[in-house]
């Protein structure tokens, strides 16, 4: 695979990877993809399914500060030291990579690479990336930090915003995971009434 560093789009950076998914940290505070968003570090791309907020220092959790505040941004102005004590970072679980001109819809060889540069996609990228629904396999198996009904019903939500034609995308979408769920009823309802 090859390193890709010629993006002026980052967001963020591997902290941690496996070959299953990447943790990345985001270089502004809040500045967190949502939930479902396609992402990728190098060739390698994920689907945001977990984000947190909270201090760096591990055990140690902030303090309320906004008693005598109007506002939550008066808090950040009068304590402009949060913004180093805080970090947003988020979890994508590796739903595929690229190799060359194609994209493969499966685990790549090996993990992302640590300090290696996170990018939102862009439309036409997600686009592309969505032309198979073969993701949709991968995320009904990973194990998650949230439910794979939420997980998946986000991803295709998400996705359908590069699509001219959004209906038709998640009427798409959901006939495949129609498809995956034939024998679990529940689950296909669940993930079908989020598609609204």
């Amino acid at each position: 695979m090859r390193f890709i560093n010629n993006r002026t789009d980052k967001i963020a950076e591997v902290i941690e990877a496996s070959t299953a998914q990447f943790t990345a940290q985001c270089y502004e505070l809040y500045g967190l993809p949502p939930l479902g968003s396609l992402v990728k570090t190098g060739d390698i791309y994920g689907i945001v399914c977990h984000a947190e907020t909270a201090g760096i220092e591990p055990g140690r959790k902030p303090i309320a500060r906004g008693k005598d505040e109007a506002s939550e941004e008066g808090v950040y102005q009068s304590s402009p030291q949060l913004a180093k004590l805080l970090r947003s970072q988020f979890t994508a679980v590796v739903v595929g990579y690229k190799d060359g001109d194609r994209i493969y819809q499966h685990l790549p060889p090996q993990p992302a690479r640590i300090h290696g540069f996170a990018y939102l996609c862009q439309p036409d990228e997600v686009k592309e990336f969505s032309e198979s629904f073969g993701f949709l396999n991968i995320l009904n198996n990973a194990a998650l930090p949230v439910s794979t009904e939420e997980l998946v019903s986000a991803a295709l939500r998400q996705m359908s915003l590069a699509h001219e034609d959004s209906r038709a995308f998640l009427v798409a979408g959901g006939k495949e995971i129609a498809n995956l769920l034939s024998s679990d009823f529940i689950r296909l309802k669940n993930i079908l009434g989020r598609l609204k």
